[in-house]
């Protein structure tokens, strides 16, 4: 396999480099844990409109802050802050995911199931014309990427009140038009970094719905006043998103990210829908998500593959180099996760294992 960077990529990667040594040097890391200048807005926008990453582009009436607890800690932070009295969230329940946001509001937030899947066992996201949302909602929030179940808005829910977006599992891996929603969040560690910080894209007018006797670390705009240094930041958790950045620029930026992500998803999909039903996708085709690729294994078109064939699948698998090969527990199955840092090199052994597998025991 051939991982050097081509020419092109590596002047990209040289461009990048340059600009992120002049706006964010090492001496900016510890700087950043002593001062509260914050991180500067402005570099972001460069990044957007001189480097082409257009998929960060971040209009100028939003802020990107950097907080802890991961996408779980806005499950509840999000309400708190957006919640305006006498006007519920509107929710698209598409999963695990969503049931745990769900699982928050039910402490107190009213709220309404504008769309469910579960009937359907979330194989599928819910249609347009199946969304019910009310009245003045506060906000209306989704999940754009479903990793249990493996499936993804193709296409963004139209809303009149504010749009909020889990986007932990999927962020940066297609552009994406910011001014389209009131608040983005995502933990970092699928497709921006390790774990230890969530980037926070927030629509400064939003942040100031929030009571001001909210506990201070949890308002909003506590960490946009502060720029994100209210207490000691994760600095490494953000140097090496940085990293990331530059290394997703030799990409192509954003837009790379999605040719590569929709090239390995459509190998991988065409190889499963290949095989005369030995493997086989649950997941309705305009909801199949890039990111996550859920199928079972057994010559079956029904919802259960053949359990102990999936077990000796993830074992030979294992045994082959190939890690991380079964679904989630609550589902069963087996799941392919094709983020940013895979390459379609990767994809393309795991097709090759899945075709002898199946000849060997087909």
């Amino acid at each position: 396999m051939n991982f050097a960077f081509s020419e092109e990529q590596e002047e990209l990667r040289r461009t990048v480099r340059q600009f992120l040594e002049a706006k964010s040097p090492e001496t900016e890391v510890r700087r950043l844990m002593e001062t509260t200048e914050g991180y500067d807005p402005s570099v972001w926008k460069q990044m957007g409109q001189e480097l082409g990453l257009q998929g960060l582009a971040i209009p100028e009436e939003y802020a990107v802050i950097f907080v802890q607890g991961g996408g779980s800690m806005q499950f509840t932070m999000v309400p708190m802050n957006l919640c305006l009295s006498g006007k519920p969230v509107d929710v698209l329940h598409t999963g695990a995911w969503t049931a745990k946001a769900i699982g928050e509001l039910q402490k107190g937030i009213p709220h309404h199931i504008a769309a469910s899947t579960e009937a359907e066992r979330f194989v599928r996201v819910p249609r347009t014309e199946e969304i019910k949302l009310s009245e003045g909602a506060s906000y209306t929030y989704f999940c754009t990427n479903n990793t249990i179940e493996g499936t993804q808005y193709h296409h963004m829910p139209a809303s009149h009140a504010p749009l909020v977006a889990d986007m932990s599992s999927d962020i940066a891996s297609r552009p994406i038009d910011v001014s389209k929603f009131g608040l983005i969040f995502a933990g970092a560690q699928k497709n921006l970094g390790p774990s230890g910080v969530t980037v926070v894209i927030v629509r400064k007018d939003l942040a100031e719905r929030a009571d001001k006797d909210l506990p201070t670390l949890l308002q909003y705009r506590t960490h946009i006043k502060e720029k994100s240094l209210y207490h000691t930041p994760p600095t490494f958790a953000v140097y090496i998103l940085s990293l990331v950045t530059e290394w997703m620029a030799a990409e192509g930026g954003v837009a790379g990210m999605q040719k590569r992500n929709e090239a390995k998803a459509k190998l991988l999909y065409e190889t499963i829908d290949g095989s005369n039903g030995y493997y086989h996708c649950p997941v309705e085709k305009a909801s199949r998500s890039l990111m996550n690729v859920v199928f079972r294994v057994g010559g079956s078109t029904t919802a259960h593959g053949d359990e102990a064939l999936e077990k000796e699948f993830a074992k030979q698998a294992t045994a082959a180099g190939l890690i991380g090969t079964p679904g989630h527990r609550s589902v069963g199955g087996m799941r392919i996760s094709l983020y940013n840092a895979v390459e379609l090199d990767a994809v393309q052994v795991l097709v090759g294992f899945m075709r002898e597998f199946q000849r060997a025991r087909g």
